[in-house]
């Protein structure tokens, strides 16, 4: 089954119209390897992602977070968008909690910050919410927590990618932390 429609969210102002064939799960898959070329490569994975994050091999335990966003990095921004073709802020943060943790969230970063409860920023654990007031428009950018002060997002310049909290940038425009 197929949806067929627009999605406007609140990611960043950019008016472009997005009318796709999506799948009614809102990911297209791509083709998989065998189990035992994952296993195998999962050691790469978990070595990869945390000398991103700067941490040690052995907290890189989510198997499922971490192969999917390594299969959606670098996937490029498109307002709108929900597809490895192209997606947004709330696109990649719904598909990443719907495939990693079972749970549905609405579609824009503000009906997903409604939904979801505020924590301390300190009390920010893997899988958490980020969410950022940019441009001076409420809640208009959302990502996953990671570790180690680290999210994934898809950035409206540079698609899905890990960013730091603590950079001068996602500093000044950090609103809250939340949980669902």
């Amino acid at each position: 089954m197929f949806l067929c429609g627009a999605f406007f969210t609140s990611c960043k102002s950019h008016k472009k119209f997005v009318n796709r064939n999506v799948p009614a799960g809102g990911v297209e898959k791509t083709s998989s390897n065998s189990n035992r070329d994952k296993s195998a490569n999962y050691a790469d994975l978990s070595a990869k992602y945390a000398n991103m994050l700067d941490v040690p091999t052995s907290s890189i335990s989510n198997k499922a977070l971490y192969q999917f966003i390594d299969d959606w990095y670098g996937t490029p921004y498109q307002y709108g968008g929900q597809t490895l073709d192209g997606v947004d802020c709330s696109g990649f943060v719904g598909n990443l909690l719907r495939e990693v943790y079972n749970k549905n969230v609405p579609r824009t970063t503000t009906l997903i910050e409604e939904k979801a409860r505020p924590i301390p920023k300190s009390k920010l654990d893997e899988g958490n919410l980020v969410i950022f007031d940019i441009d001076g428009k409420k809640s208009s950018h959302i990502g996953v927590y990671l570790q180690n002060g680290h999210f994934v997002h898809a950035s409206s310049s540079k698609g899905v990618i890990i960013s730091d909290l603590s950079s001068e940038y996602y500093s000044k425009h950090f609103s809250k932390a939340a949980k669902l």
